[in-house]
């Protein structure tokens, strides 16, 4: 049996409803070349609007502190980088800018830091509960928080002040590309915070970092691994290599590969939400990530805020590119469009349980 024909019978396991196997996805993300991943972004999509119908969720993202005391090899922001831009927001710009996220159309604000020094060594994280809490309150938009490994007590204080979402991506689930990746970070405690975060009332999110030294298998085993684990949110991110740190010279990789994973996690996962990252290719990716089975769109940034981004630090930010209007024509272009706030608001009540399960 061909290659083609074995992932052919995969995607049919998939729409009918069956789980796949981690060997399963080896297949589908072994599909080399755009004319045979047709039938798998095709089948992505068509789960997408089963679970979603033509909404997209749209998340305004906050990076306010690029201070981190860890040593990520494929991280601007990591700690002995004296190339990487620095910055901390006030609480007042931070509570500004995602008002204007919000007036612009956004479903939710991720909030983003490092794990910055005057938190984590002071073990002030009250910073961070407070500014969480002022978020809520003046936007009334649910809550991402994404502030790296925290005790879990700070887990449950922040669900308290309001936050829905904790993000906090494991990269991989190969350990030893991980010991690689997030030097001297253990994989066991960055496991166990997401799983204490969803004991705290938490909606979790967990992400992949593609292109920086993975096999396929290892991607197959990343996908199976947060199948099982049952983050409500998935993402994979293409590895894009940054100046000043030990992974600069590593070869550019495609983006192509994050297109297999996202279908591919989109079969496997069907009913999860899954980003098209704004923060690779800017707002030119977005349609081909749209096309692959993706339901949310992520690093909305406005301009002329001094923000920056993660894996592109400066990618159409001040052209204005990042931003809902221009998400909306691309939408357009596939004839989907954001959500009103209302279906993202529902969305996340039945998430946390809070509301009856109701049709896309």
């Amino acid at each position: 049996m061909t290659h083609q024909r074995r992932a052919q019978k995969i995607v049919d396991r998939a729409l009918a409803g069956l789980r796949l196997s981690q060997a399963e996805i080896t297949v589908l993300l072994s599909i080399d070349g755009a004319d045979d991943a047709r039938q798998l972004f095709a089948a992505a999509r068509e789960l997408r609007d089963r679970h979603f119908g033509d909404r997209l969720f749209l998340y305004g993202f906050v990076y306010f502190s690029t201070w981190c005391r860890n040593d990520c090899t494929f991280c601007l922001y990591r700690r002995g980088n004296g190339e990487s831009p620095r910055y901390r927001k006030t609480p007042d710009e931070v509570v500004a800018i995602a008002g204007s996220l919000a007036e612009a159309g956004v479903h939710l604000i991720d909030l983003t830091m490092g794990e910055d020094p005057v938190v984590f060594d002071g073990g002030d994280f009250g910073l961070v509960v407070d500014l969480v809490a002022a978020v809520a309150e003046a936007t009334g938009l649910p809550v991402m928080i994404s502030p790296g490994v925290v005790p879990d007590t700070v887990l449950a204080d922040l669900r308290a002040a309001g936050a829905d979402w904790y993000a906090l991506y494991q990269e991989t689930y190969a350990e030893p590309l991980y010991s690689r990746l997030r030097m001297g970070q253990s994989f066991a405690e960055r496991r166990a915070t997401r799983r204490a975060a969803a004991a705290a009332g938490l909606l979790v999110e967990d992400g992949l970092l593609l292109g920086a030294g993975d096999s396929v298998a290892d991607r197959a085993l990343s996908v199976s691994a947060m199948s099982e684990a049952g983050a409500q949110q998935v993402r994979a991110m293409t590895f894009i290599p940054q100046r000043g740190t030990p992974l600069a010279d590593h070869p550019p990789v495609s983006t192509f590969d994050e297109l297999l994973t996202i279908a591919a996690m989109r079969l496997s996962m069907p009913a999860r939400l899954i980003p098209a990252s704004l923060d690779v290719d800017g707002i030119e990716g977005l349609v081909p990530r749209l096309e692959a089975g993706a339901n949310v769109v992520t690093s909305i940034v406005p301009p002329a805020t001094g923000l920056a981004g993660v894996g592109q630090a400066e990618l159409d930010i001040e052209d204005g590119l990042r931003t809902v209007a221009e998400v909306r024509l691309r939408a357009a272009e596939l004839g989907l469009r954001p959500a009103v706030a209302d279906e993202y608001a529902a969305w996340v009540g039945r998430a946390h349980g809070l509301a009856p399960p109701s049709p896309a």
